[in-house]
């Protein structure tokens, strides 16, 4: 939407301050909403908070909508619509500013209480209400919507309920009102994944009444108003989904479907919204009352609170992608192996122009048509997927050097090889241009002794695969101008990735954090215990794979380079890797690439086995405490800033427990003094490995 935002919003061109409706005969004002009525005597309502891009759904926001409607109920209008002044979009939900360190179970309910009865009353309203959507129309917002007798939906509308993905489920009266609008089941699977649905969806669901274009708005309010736009409502078999045993036979499956994805007892809130469905699905007046103690249970919990700490790391890595720098236009990358391939093909999808080179040519065929498979995957049109390809240039003879202005290096981890490249590259670049490399483990400082303008290095160290991993380090080096980083900080946010600024040093942070993690996997091995048993202790604490499995998906040859350059650049004691794993990397065994490493591979997945034995004793100790007191090394060691941005680098780049907020929220909720206590029990038991830093002791 371009020009006046509110002469597009309203019927009539004019100019709306902070004021009340005239009609209501007050002379109260409001912060968040403005409100005028038209000649037909429609109210028209929109939502403004005031500086900010976005409209959230704070307290202060409901407050003030009951104090609207309650001056709306003595001056009744024809109608009222109900809609965002924001280019943005309708709302993006409810203020996660006001959800942190919630921890008194009455105070979230008497909130809440509040919050139900303004819901209540806008759908108590006693003239057609609607809702004309635009944009983001999520959470709380969408919960507001649904209070509206009817939903008009514009194309870009995009509506969802996605409190599942912060550890809680709709709080505002969500979960009965859209299992009483749309086929229950339907409705739970939206609330169960988070996911939200365009216009065209929503419309054919029966979460929107009709899909109009902005120029149709005043017709179809006006059209609603007189009754000629049907309502949607609840048919035959939505309502016998409702009855008893079929909300007790879908529940079932429900919970084993969600149980597949989330442990419950690591994310309580699918049961939760199961259990309130299952018990109180019939009723949707008393499925709204459940909702509130249920809501105010997840709330105060541990799994929630920590989910909303790393929903606010993932806003500041968002947020450090925010710079005042030239935005990258034309990307070239050499070397379309697996990483740089991915890399062209994911930014190609992201809009840039790539050119790609690579010395074998079926290396390059073959990363288009990974990027075509990307683009079928997310269901891109035909004309679509030909625009990302078309932007996806092969170029054999490295001629997109001098146009570029980002060159991405993903050759093998070689100084030689990678050395040899930047000699042939730094004379083509073009002013202001960035040379970027996506090593995972070589110091810059050592990749930049021969260039000749060593201030444009930058590292971005991608991770495997590209379009399911968020993270990218951004590691600087100490010639490197600042405005390099900048851009390059800028540069993957362009890409819809998280930025994490990191300091070069061997292994830079996550692989120099991880490893500890996957080499006492490997001495486990060693020493008898069954991979499966391995994999399993770090599952049942709430890693998304086990370190056996990681380890064959990186590739057990890339495990052996890390873990040999880590050995040879700090004196860091590492168990070594026994001779029977560098022989099984020597004979190409390395993994899921090859279809061996560790497990058999098969389509994908490995095959295990059927592993009885439940991990006991120290397993689980010895697997995750090596990772922590890497972490508080390279906070001592200064290879990242400080404890955020370390938990988000390591959940958003190797999927570290989300629920627990990060592995040094972890280690701080756990105790400082009791894991340096275990860390020092286990050096005595196992060796000096598991010495404790002495950085646990700057920690206050």
């Amino acid at each position: 939407m371009t020009g006046s935002i509110l002469n597009q919003l309203l019927p009539r061109e004019q100019e709306f301050g902070p004021f009340t409706d005239p009609a209501a005969g007050t002379g109260d004002a409001w912060t968040c909403w403005r409100m005028a009525r038209d000649e037909d005597g429609v109210a028209w309502l929109l939502f403004d908070v005031p500086d900010a891009k976005v409209n959230v759904l704070s307290e202060t926001a409901l407050t003030e909508l009951g104090e609207i409607l309650f001056q709306l109920e003595d001056h009744l209008p024809q109608g009222l619509v109900l809609r965002s002044a924001k280019a943005s979009g309708f709302c993006v939900g409810a203020d996660i500013n006001e959800f942190q360190d919630m921890k008194d179970r009455e105070q979230v309910i008497e909130k809440l209480e509040d919050a139900h009865a303004v819901a209540d009353r806008l759908a108590a309203l006693a003239c057609p209400t609607l809702a004309v959507i635009h944009g983001p129309c999520l959470g709380g917002g969408l919960e507001v919507a649904l209070c509206c007798d009817y939903r008009l939906a514009l194309p870009d509308a995009k509506l969802g309920l996605p409190e599942i993905l912060l550890g809680l489920h709709p709080g505002l009266g969500g979960t009965a009102r859209l299992t009483h609008l749309i086929d229950p089941v339907k409705a739970m699977t939206k609330m169960l994944t988070g996911k939200t649905l365009d216009a065209r969806r929503a419309k054919a669901a029966g979460l929107v009444d009709k899909v109009i274009e902005e120029r149709h708005v005043l017709r179809a309010v006006r059209a609603v108003v007189a009754g000629g736009i049907e309502r949607h409502e609840a048919g035959l078999k939505d309502r016998l989904l409702t009855t008893g045993p079929a909300r007790r036979l879908e529940a079932r499956q429900m919970r084993s479907k969600s149980a597949e994805k989330a442990r419950p007892d690591h994310y309580p809130a699918p049961e939760a919204l199961i259990r309130l469905w299952e018990e109180h699905g019939h009723d949707a007046e008393e499925m709204r009352r459940q909702e509130i103690p249920s809501f105010a249970e997840l709330m105060i919990g541990e799994t929630a609170q920590n989910l909303i700490r790393v929903f606010f790391l993932r806003e500041a890595m968002k947020k450090s992608a925010k710079v005042d720098a030239e935005p990258v236009r034309h990307l070239h990358v050499i070397g379309a192996g697996a990483m740089g391939g991915d890399i062209a093909g994911w930014s190609a999808l992201q809009g840039l122009r790539v050119t790609l080179f690579d010395t074998d040519p079926e290396m390059v065929a073959r990363a288009i048509r990974q990027a075509a498979g990307l683009c079928s995957r997310r269901h891109l049109s035909e004309s679509d997927t030909r625009d990302v390809l078309d932007r996806l240039v092969p170029d054999f003879k490295n001629r997109g050097i001098r146009q570029a202005d980002l060159v991405i290096e993903a050759v093998p981890e070689k100084i030689a090889i990678k050395r040899k490249v930047y000699e042939e590259v730094e004379p083509q670049l073009k002013s202001g241009a960035l040379l970027a490399t996506n090593t995972s483990s070589i110091p810059l400082e050592e990749l930049a002794e021969t260039l000749k303008d060593p201030g444009r290095l930058v590292g971005l160290h991608f991770f495997n695969p590209v379009a399911k991993m968020q993270l990218v380090e951004v590691v600087s080096q100490p010639k490197v101008d600042a405005g390099a980083l900048a851009r390059a900080r800028g540069f993957v946010g362009q890409i819809d990735r998280l930025p994490a600024a990191v300091s070069s040093a061997p292994g830079f942070l996550v692989n120099r954090v991880l490893m500890p993690y996957l080499l006492e996997a490997i001495q486990l091995v060693d020493e008898g215990v069954a991979a499966e048993t391995i994999d399993r202790a770090a599952e049942e604490f709430g890693m998304p794979i086990g370190p056996i499995e990681l380890a064959d998906q990186v590739g057990l040859d890339i495990c052996l380079d890390v873990a040999d350059m880590l050995q040879d650049h700090l004196d860091d004691d590492m168990p070594d890797l026994p001779g029977w794993f560098r022989d099984q990397v020597a004979e190409g065994k390395l993994g899921r690439k090859s279809g061996e490493g560790f497990y058999t591979w098969q389509d994908g997945q490995p095959k295990k086995q059927d592993e009885a034995n439940r991990p006991g004793g120290d397993l689980t100790d010895r697997l995750l405490l090596p990772m922590l007191n890497t972490a508080v090394t390279c906070l001592r060691e200064g290879v990242v800033a400080d404890e955020k941005a370390l938990d988000g680098a390591m959940i958003f780049g190797t999927g570290f427990a989300p629920f627990r907020g990060g592995p040094m929220h972890y280690a701080r909720r756990r105790g400082r003094q009791e894991i340096v206590d275990k860390l020092a029990e286990l050096a005595a038991k196992h060796g000096e490995r598991f010495t404790p830093d002495p950085g646990w002791d700057n920690l206050d």
